[in-house]
């Protein structure tokens, strides 16, 4: 599927901001297999006095600015043209719980798709006992990883209620959990707690949803602003799985991937610091917009 996409995220400042350093992560990553990127470009607005491209350890391209001057506003603005192919799933060697540790066992590198770095404690998602309890009511060591976190996912969509005034950016899973509300995002963290506390490598994706659905299906929770979901490492032979637990799926041709990490602390669209005092206030639009043919992105 081929998608136009556009994004405009505004921040402004209750007192001028100046000396101010960001990093952003917004455009989407080429990936084989799964999504290819065929054009887009990033622009800030005030324009910065410096600009650096660099990419992290898992594989984002982000890009660090600096604007000096004080300003009263901050926008960055984003258009891509991506081509998008629904995720192959090898289920018919789904590996069980039970052979899972022996498996990322078996997987000595420690690369930014190794299992390793998904499975324990990560800056935004601590040990939880509670949320491990949740997940652990429908698990049998027999059952296949691919089933256990299709379970889990269902079960968060079920039980929870997408409330974007709930929630903010800095809430942690224990609270969106306690209260079975919040966002993207705090669906995505409960489910990688919950997933790694059973023993499964989870991480968390940062990208962007269809905004328009296809004929005589639902719109997608999460369509409005950037989305998250969850990637579950199935075992050698699978791999990595992409579940939506705010939309009750596997991620397929209408989520279009930004970056991967452990938690939302890797994959930030934006992070700053900067000389300022007072609020700020944050708005955010996208769109994703199927196309037929080859117009150019501009």
């Amino acid at each position: 599927m081929l998608y136009d996409l556009s994004l405009k995220m505004e921040y402004h400042y209750d007192t001028p901001a100046s000396y101010a350093r960001h990093i952003s992560r917004v455009m989407p990553l080429s990936i084989g297999g799964r999504q290819r990127l065929i054009a887009g470009h990033v622009k800030f607005d005030p324009g910065p006095d410096e600009e650096r491209g660099f990419t992290d350890f898992f594989g984002h391209p982000a890009i660090a600015t600096l604007v000096n001057p004080p300003h009263q506003r901050f926008a960055i603005m984003m258009k891509a043209r991506v081509n998008v192919e629904t995720p192959r799933t090898m289920l018919g060697f789904a590996t069980t719980l039970s052979e899972l540790k022996r498996e990322y066992g078996g997987v000595l590198d420690l690369d930014r798709d190794s299992p390793h770095h998904f499975l324990g404690p990560s800056p935004r998602i601590p040990p939880d006992r509670i949320i491990g309890a949740y997940g652990r009511d429908m698990v049998s060591p027999e059952d296949s990883v691919y089933a256990i976190a299709k379970a889990v996912c269902a079960r968060i969509f079920e039980d929870f209620a997408y409330d974007g005034e709930a929630t903010t950016v800095d809430s942690t899973p224990a609270e969106a959990f306690a209260m079975r509300r919040g966002v993207c995002q705090d669906f995505s963290h409960v489910m990688i707690s919950a997933l790694r506390m059973i023993g499964i490598p989870a991480g968390y994706v940062s990208g962007y949803l269809r905004t328009i659905p296809p004929p005589g299906k639902p719109r997608l929770e999460g369509a409005d602003a950037m989305h998250a979901w969850v990637r579950v490492w199935c075992g050698r032979a699978t791999g990595w799985v992409e579940f939506d637990p705010t939309n009750n799926m596997e991620a397929g041709a209408d989520h279009i991937v930004v970056g991967y990490g452990r938690d939302y602390a890797d994959v930030a669209p934006v992070l700053g610091v900067m000389k300022t005092y007072g609020e700020h206030q944050a708005t955010q639009a996208v769109d994703v917009i199927p196309v037929q043919g080859t117009p150019a992105v501009s």
